[in-house]
């Protein structure tokens, strides 16, 4: 088998680059830069991350997600929930969620890279999501993935496929499948922010804190 990964530094996609490598001859490693505030973050670490696994990365641009959405990671006007987010309420997720929507984000990035897939003769295109946010997140739950294999079977010549080893995975679990695998846990970058380091605040490094 051969794969392309999304790769964003975090920590689901980053397990999946090393499980995938296990699994498959990664071709590819492909990072967006859709004008997110953790963008360099991720970019930098999402190279390093790839170099450490000896995979060939590559950024793909997207400045005109800004044209679209007016979410808090991409409109620096719009405040990221920090003391509102309470991880173990599903209630208070779904609300703190809707700030951080991207429409349809993870239906464009699953699309380019089939492409870069296809044109690479791979056979599997591997994201990284987990089970605990495809609660509020749809498209991080294994129905969803199904649904694309279906949909890249009409619109690729070789029926890429869409791989992700942790739908059914909680953080923890995929924290315990990464240390198995070597996973570089000190250079993932979990936060919606692009500070010196962490916020340690926002819905997703609170998760990956959990997680530990």
């Amino acid at each position: 088998m051969k794969s392309v990964v999304l790769l964003s530094s975090g920590l689901d996609s980053t397990v999946n680059l090393f499980r995938g490598k296990k699994e498959s001859e990664v071709l590819l490693a492909l990072t967006f830069d859709y004008g997110q505030r953790a963008a360099a973050r991720e970019i930098e670490r999402s190279t390093k991350i790839a170099a450490l696994a000896g995979v060939r990365h590559h950024v793909v641009a997207l400045p005109w997600f800004r044209d679209f959405t007016k979410t808090s990671l991409v409109d620096a006007s719009m405040e990221v929930p920090t003391t509102s987010v309470s991880i173990d309420n599903l209630k208070v997720s779904a609300e703190t969620a809707k700030a951080v929507w991207v429409p349809n984000r993870n239906g464009i990035f699953l699309n380019i890279g089939a492409a870069f897939a296809e044109s690479l003769k791979a056979n599997w295109l591997i994201p990284g999501f987990n089970f605990e946010e495809a609660q509020t997140f749809s498209d991080n739950s294994e129905a969803y993935l199904q649904s694309m294999t279906k949909a890249l079977h009409f619109s690729t010549s070789n029926h890429v496929e869409v791989k992700c080893f942790t739908t059914a995975m909680t953080k923890t679990e995929i924290v315990k499948l990464g240390r198995t695998l070597g996973a570089p846990f000190d250079l993932m970058w979990p936060c919606y922010f692009g500070g010196e380091k962490p916020c340690g605040q926002c819905e997703s490094c609170q998760r990956f804190q959990r997680a530990f």
